[in-house]
């Protein structure tokens, strides 16, 4: 767990004994490439921090896949209407790599935020961070060109770029292969 343990003392200085507690409630998973972790239209029950690998969230619009989200080593991953409203989620999530996972129940993290002070200051920390992310995300796809939003995601997520199908790329940034094409085929990225 020494990526997620990282990432968690990254974002907050969770003690020993916490991070304990978390690890207790966690199960592991291995899971190949291309595996449907999370499914639409199904009440997820379970957390995932990602120990080794990385997912992709996405949703159908108009019969195409449309790419929300990529989450890698450190990141969790979860259905959010699933885990705040208890309703299923609007989105899947698979896997673009081989995966080693650590599941933890919805209810069994709610009732540690409860106990636990410095494992909800890091939770809170965490979803403040991914809500402004989207909030950013969003505002770039009103306002920036095509060429601004794949610069910035390469400035931002360049490990990410470089292990990552471009058709996804593309549709996480709201563009077609050939525009992100011909943008890669103008500039050394």
């Amino acid at each position: 767990m020494e990526n997620i343990i990282k990432s968690i003392r990254a974002i907050y200085n969770v003690g020993d004994s916490s991070v304990k507690e978390l690890a207790n409630l966690m199960e592991c998973h291995h899971l190949p490439k291309g595996y449907i972790l999370i499914k639409s239209g199904v009440v997820e029950r379970n957390y995932y921090f990602i120990e080794k690998g990385i997912t992709r969230s996405y949703c159908f619009v108009d019969g195409k896949e449309s790419t929300s989200w990529f989450s890698k080593e450190g990141d969790i991953t979860f259905s959010m209407l699933s885990s705040y409203e208890n309703k299923p989620g609007y989105e899947y999530v698979d896997l673009l790599e081989n995966c080693i996972l650590y599941a933890i129940p919805v209810q069994e993290l709610n009732a540690l935020y409860e106990r636990n002070i410095e494992i909800a200051n890091w939770s809170r920390l965490v979803h403040q961070k991914a809500f402004l992310d989207l909030e950013l995300r969003h505002i770039s796809l009103a306002t920036q060109s095509a060429e601004e939003r794949l610069q910035s995601f390469i400035q931002e997520k360049g490990d990410l770029y470089k292990r990552i199908n471009l058709g996804y790329v593309a549709s996480y940034l709201g563009m077609t292969q050939v525009t992100l094409s011909r943008l890669r085929a103008k500039h050394v990225f």
